[in-house]
């Protein structure tokens, strides 16, 4: 169900069963490029875990998300559009200096922050926030420029222009709580402190993260499921591509400026969006026409939890849509969110993606010319499954315990130690791909 045997390599004399067809691989910057931030990645994965594992209080919530959504799935989500808004789209990248660029600054900025929060040293935070929003605008700038080429948009192209705009306004927002948090700036022209966070986190993870999971998922559910969308689902992402952005828009300036009226229209059109496109994913898998893989599976997971998760927000949120019980949805859903439905689509889409780069790498010049191994060969399938099981395990716990009280329990931190024993796992096994399989060095790696 996770993957195929241990017993590598399993040699075909082709893999495009397991690479889509349709995809041009020149059109994206050398491999080394997204490869390098989704390592860098994987350590802020695993720093989050353990920083959630090991730590309580505000200090380590906040150092906690940091290195978990900008860390990880941020630093995922830069290194992934640059690679394949040029492939998908049919276009170059505009720069491969700025792409290099890019991941040490926010790298740098993001680790900076959670640094900052850890040790208490909020002076920190606004060199942090500086460094950070230099490398997500020099990621916002390129990624702009190369889609610039490619219009008209598609509802992929479409969903990722928006996610830019996104990008650009959490950063800002950010640098204004960073030098809040060191110099106490706000509050400004009426809008506080209690104003700006939960604008902030809302933008980051509706705004940012969210519109860029679902139009990445239009492509790979169907992609790597061989179907097609139903007529239905196309009109339903044709509202969606209208109604997200807008609803996202409204709910993070209802939150900004306390208008209780514009913050409830927004998170109805966010929470009934995010729960069709968690069906249209769910039937997309229930088509596949492929052997199931851990890809599969984890967008399987994805998809159960943000639909429960959106059913359980749009009850409180359309009560109560400000507030920061409230603002990632129901009280104690913010890590089924977060750490399930969001994690579990990265999870399952770098068990496809880092193979298929290191593949393109090493052994696509030799197809008709010797037996090569299968994308899905490279990883290790048993330590997919150790992952596959120990992780949604761990996150499952979390949210046990988060719901049983706002004091951490036992079983908050069972789960977290579970799930930092599947992010290592995950890691290692992807680690073990570019290592076993690629040819890469720290040069190359760091984009030199």
């Amino acid at each position: 169900m996770f993957g195929h045997s241990d017993s590598r390599p399993r040699v075909q004399a082709t893999t495009m069963s397991a690479i889509p067809a349709d995809l041009d691989e020149s059109s994206g910057p050398p491999t080394a490029i997204p490869l390098a931030h989704f390592v860098v990645a994987l350590a802020s994965l695993l720093a989050g875990v353990a920083v959630a594992a090991l730590t309580t209080g505000w200090a380590g919530h906040l150092a906690h998300v940091h290195l978990f959504v900008a860390g990880w799935i941020c630093l995922t989500i830069l290194g992934a559009m640059t690679q394949f808004v040029p492939v998908w789209s049919g276009v170059a990248l505009y720069s491969r200096r700025l792409a290099v660029a890019q991941l040490p600054l926010a790298a740098l900025g993001f680790a900076g922050l959670a640094a900052g929060f850890l040790t208490g040293r909020l002076a920190l935070l606004p060199l942090a926030g500086a460094l950070a929003l230099a490398g997500v605008w020099t990621f916002c700038y390129n990624l702009a420029r190369t889609l610039a080429d490619a219009r008209p948009f598609d509802a992929t192209e479409a969903h990722f222009a928006v996610a830019l705009g996104w990008f650009l306004v959490v950063t800002a927002l950010g640098m204004v709580l960073a030098l809040d948090f060191a110099a106490g700036v706000l509050p400004f022209a009426g809008i506080t402190h209690a104003n700006v966070l939960p604008a902030h986190a809302t933008a980051a993870v509706f705004g940012a993260v969210l519109s860029t999971v679902i139009g990445a998922l239009y492509q790979l559910a169907t992609m790597f499921t061989q179907t097609e969308l139903s007529g239905i689902e196309r009109r339903f992402q044709r509202a969606e591509t209208v109604a997200y952005p807008v609803g996202v828009a409204a709910l993070v300036a209802g939150r900004l400026l306390a208008v209780d009226p514009l913050a409830r229209v927004g998170v109805v059109l966010v929470a009934c969006s995010l729960l069709g496109v968690a069906v249209v994913v769910a039937n997309r898998l229930r088509e596949t026409r492929v052997e199931w893989t851990p890809m599969l599976t984890r967008y399987g997971l994805a998809a159960a939890a943000l639909g429960t998760w959106s059913l359980a927000a749009l009850v409180t949120w359309v009560r109560q849509p400000l507030g920061a019980t409230v603002t990632f949805g129901a009280p104690g859903t913010a890590t089924p969110l977060l750490a399930g439905a969001v994690a579990l689509v990265v999870l399952g889409t770098l068990y496809h993606v880092v193979p298929f780069l290191v593949w393109v790498d090493r052994y696509s010049d030799h197809v008709g010319l010797e037996p090569v191994p299968m994308v899905d060969d490279l990883y290790l399938d048993r330590a997919a499954l150790v992952d596959g099981v120990t992780y949604p395990a761990g996150i499952a716990l979390v949210t046990v315990g988060s719901l049983v009280g706002p004091v951490p329990s036992v079983a908050t931190t069972a789960g977290w130690v579970l799930a930092l024993v599947g992010a290592v796992v995950f890691a290692a096994n992807l680690s073990l791909v570019v290592v076993e399989h690629g040819e890469y060095d720290i040069r190359s790696l760091a984009g030199v």
